[in-house]
């Protein structure tokens, strides 16, 4: 805020300095005479003017030398009118708070000023901005960065493709001379084959003869290489730090992700050992103790003071991603175990419902997921909360006009405060920061679990989809199709195609329906995407994000352990640069994706 009343109108007013002034040729007596009035007037006009001219001149000069942030410009404000004014600021994600005379957009390190005045009418008041000096491209770095990676893939598919002409793979071991460069080309680097059987990372691998399915791990590893990402600073970028409330960013997109892909694996994974003789019993046993392994590495994970001691119970924060996805796949792998078949090839297609065999075999479990969304459905929109509207999804503190300051998100909020107590859930959620609240919000909260259920229920389905018609990709490619459109319309009707006016806003602080729906959605094309050039036409080998995502709880944990330690973090010489953060954050999420590669060259993975 700034207040400001200035004294006088602002002139413009010139300078002439660093002139040499040019002789002048001599002047008569008359023509003295006749100049003598004018001056003596111009002399007195000087006089009177020079300390204005001064005044407005002090008032409209910009301050010199300020070191402006990351992320910030100057804007000075000339006030012209008779009474003192209040400046504020709206940024363009707020919903429902009041706003200005004008709305600009700010450049990064701007220098601007803003000029209010009145114009004939007195009542009528003008503000105008004024560019002073442009501002900088805060986007190079990652364009660069873009373009570079860009690069190296093309390089790289372009070498992979030349060692697989017989002259330039013989000239290769001819100059290398070594059984190491034939094991460099034959490698998974390039090669797209597949091996192993399907699993996820929390299932063992039992012994089977089915193939691995490259399009799942990459999947997995295209969300964790994000995730490390964005966790580590993303540089720093708007779009790689989560959305204030409602919206999305690409920040946003990369947990469900990770869900859904992880629904999918636990469909494969137990028809897997289904068909190896495995019985029910014994899986759901192994399904409980991981799920416990994983909410206990989650809960260590999300409160890193234990370098600090023992862990206070006081202040410990109990929800968390790992606990979420252990949530997640206690519920859906149990309800898997009750309904899914080890074989399915003696299954009829000849019937009239074969069409909808991948869902209608599946319904009693179909029937707990929509028992489980009426649940949610209620909860968010019936459960009476103190002090605040029935249905509130909104994130309280100065939005929807500050008329619901304490309401941060609703009955998600209120469910966690009274189940967890407040020092057991996130203390700064991301709409501290626009909307100044100040109750504390958990986005892995109670309520919100209910959804991440239904997402990786939407994987289960993806896996259901590759199970049934594992032999004939045209139809796993039209199934994925349908239900991205089939969710996409959903999210369109949910949220009547905005950020902010719909009947369930896309909100990842809430994991409203509608952005599971929309997430699946996205989900379902890309994994169409990656399948049909993986595992279809055998176009990439999914390096290499295939790595990371065959060892996907070691990088998570790993990253998420030593990312304030070096190499992974260093000391910047300019904290303020996007360009210093960006190659750190880079170069860090490349190390783990590099130690990856290492682990499964020396076939190392984490498996809980």
């Amino acid at each position: 805020m700034a207040k400001k009343k200035a004294k006088e109108n602002p002139k413009h007013t010139f300078s002439a300095e660093g002139v040499k002034p040019e002789k002048q040729p001599e002047m008569k007596p008359s023509d003295r005479t006749s100049l003598f009035l004018p001056a003596a007037i111009a002399v007195v006009v000087a006089v009177c003017a020079v300390p204005l001219t001064a005044e407005i001149s002090d008032k409209v000069h910009h301050p010199k030398h300020i070191a402006l942030k990351m992320d910030e410009a100057l804007l000075t404000v000339i006030n012209d009118l008779e009474t003192d004014v209040l400046l504020s600021w709206r940024s363009e994600r707020c919903y429902q708070i009041s706003t200005g005379c004008l709305q600009f957009h700010f450049g990064e390190h701007g220098n601007y000023s803003l000029w209010l005045k009145n114009l004939n009418n007195v009542s009528h008041t003008n503000c105008s901005i004024m560019v002073n000096s442009n501002p900088v491209n805060s986007y190079i770095p990652i364009l660069v960065t873009f373009f570079i990676f860009v690069g190296l893939a093309l390089m790289f598919a372009v070498g992979t493709r030349l060692l697989r002409i017989g002259a330039v793979r013989g000239l290769v071991l001819r100059i290398s001379g070594s059984m190491e460069a034939e094991r460099l080309i034959n490698s998974e680097l390039g090669s797209p084959r597949m091996d192993a059987l399907v699993t996820d990372n929390i299932l063992p691998s039992p012994a089977s003869s089915s193939r691995r399915l490259r399009s799942l791990d990459t999947f997995r590893g295209i969300s964790l290489v994000i995730m490390v990402f964005v966790n580590y600073g993303g540089g720093r970028y708007w779009f790689f730090k989560h959305s204030s409330w409602n919206g999305l960013t690409v920040a946003d997109l990369v947990f469900p992700w990770f869900v859904f892909i992880m629904g999918t694996s636990i469909a494969l994974s137990i028809n897997s050992m289904l068909r190896g003789g495995k019985s029910r019993s014994s899986l759901l046993r192994k399904v409980l103790w991981r799920s416990i392994q994983l909410f206990l590495i989650g809960l260590f994970i999300v409160n890193p003071n234990y370098c600090l001691g023992p862990l206070s119970f006081n202040n410990l924060r109990i929800p968390g991603v790992l606990q979420r996805l252990a949530w997640s796949y206690l519920v859906v792998a149990s309800l898997d175990l009750l309904v899914a078949r080890g074989h399915l090839d003696i299954l009829t297609t000849d019937a009239w419902w074969s069409p909808g065999l991948d869902v209608l075999l599946y319904w009693p479990a179909w029937l707990c997921v929509v028992v489980l969304e009426i649940i949610w459905l209620c909860l968010t929109f019936l459960l009476p909360v103190p002090d605040c509207p029935t249905g509130y999804l909104g994130p309280g503190g100065i939005g929807d006009m500050g008329l619901h300051v304490n309401c941060t998100g609703g009955a998600a909020g209120y469910i966690d405060r009274w189940l967890l107590g407040e020092n057991h859930i996130y203390q700064s959620p991301s709409s501290k920061v626009i909307y100044a609240t100040h109750m504390p919000y958990d986005p892995e909260g109670v309520l919100g679990s209910i959804n991440s259920v239904l997402m990786a229920f939407l994987g289960l389905q993806a896996g259901k989809i590759l199970l049934h018609y594992r032999d004939v990709p045209t139809r796993v490619i039209s199934r994925f199709l349908i239900w991205g459109l089939f969710l996409g319309i959903i999210s369109a009707v949910l949220t009547e195609c905005s950020t902010d006016k719909g009947f369930i806003p896309v909100n990842k602080n809430l994991w409203s329906l509608s952005y599971v729906t929309t997430l699946a959605c996205f989900a379902f094309v890309l994994l169409l995407l990656v399948y049909y050039t993986i595992d279809v036409k055998k176009w990439w080998s999914g390096a290499p994000f295939y790595y990371p995502g065959m060892n996907s709880i070691l990088v998570y944990v790993g990253h998420e352990v030593f990312e304030g330690y070096f190499p992974f973090r260093w000391r910047m010489v300019n904290s303020q640069s996007h360009t210093e953060h960006l190659i750190q954050n880079v170069f860090a999420t490349s190390l783990w994706v590099f130690i990856s590669y290492i682990l499964y060259r020396k076939r190392i993975f984490w498996k809980i």
